[in-house]
C-alpha cells in the first residue's frame, strides 16, 4: 500500500524495517514475560505472578501500537514467529530455575537492550528519515519501557 504522507517512499521503508525490528524485540520480551507469569515458584509467587502479568499487559499493547506504526505507513508487520527470530536482539536463555529474582534479571536485561536500540534510533527518524511522528512515538516507547526496567530493577535492590 503506498502512503502519502510527506514522507518519501524509501524513508517509509527504512522506517518500517527499523519498526519491525522492534516489534521483533518487542514480541519476544512480551512472551519471556509471559514465561515468568506462568512459571515464577518461590515465597513470593502470587505477588511475582501479577507483576508479570500487569508487564505482559503492557507489553501486548506496545506489540499491538508498533505493528499498527508499521501499517500506518503504509507497509506489512512481521508476524511469524519465525520472522520474529530473524529480526530480535534478544536471545532465548534456557533458565535453570523459575525463582523471580532469575526472571526479573533477564528480564532488565532484555529491557535495557531495547532501551539502547531505542536511543540509538529515535533521532534518526526524526532528522535522517524526516518522520517526527515515529520519532515522537518512540520517545513514548523510551519512557514505557524506563519504568518497567525501573519496576525490575527496584525489586532487585
Amino acid at each position: 500500500m503506498k502512503t502519502s504522507i510527506g514522507i518519501k517512499q524509501e524513508n517509509l521503508s527504512k522506517v518500517a524495517e527499523i519498526l519491525s525490528i522492534i516489534l521483533a524485540d518487542e514480541f519476544v520480551l512480551l512472551t519471556k514475560t509471559k514465561k515468568a507469569h506462568w512459571n515464577v515458584e518461590g515465597a513470593d509467587f502470587y505477588n511475582k505472578h501479577l507483576f508479570f502479568e500487569q508487564q505482559y499487559n503492557q507489553l501486548d499493547e506496545i506489540v499491538d501500537a508498533v505493528a499498527e506504526r508499521i501499517r500506518t505507513l503504509g507497509h506489512y508487520a512481521p508476524g511469524t514467529l519465525k520472522e520474529y527470530l530473524a529480526l530480535t536482539h534478544l536471545s532465548e536463555h534456557a533458565l535453570e530455575t523459575n525463582d523471580s529474582l532469575t526472571y526479573m534479571n533477564e528480564l532488565l536485561c532484555d529491557h535495557e537492550s531495547i532501551l539502547i536500540h531505542l536511543r540509538e534510533n529515535s533521532n534518526n527518524f526524526a532528522t535522517q528519515l524526516h518522520d517526527a511522528g515515529t520519532s515522537d512515538y518512540i520517545t513514548g516507547l523510551l519512557e514505557m519501557h524506563e519504568k518497567m526496567a525501573w519496576m525490575l530493577g527496584s525489586h532487585l535492590k
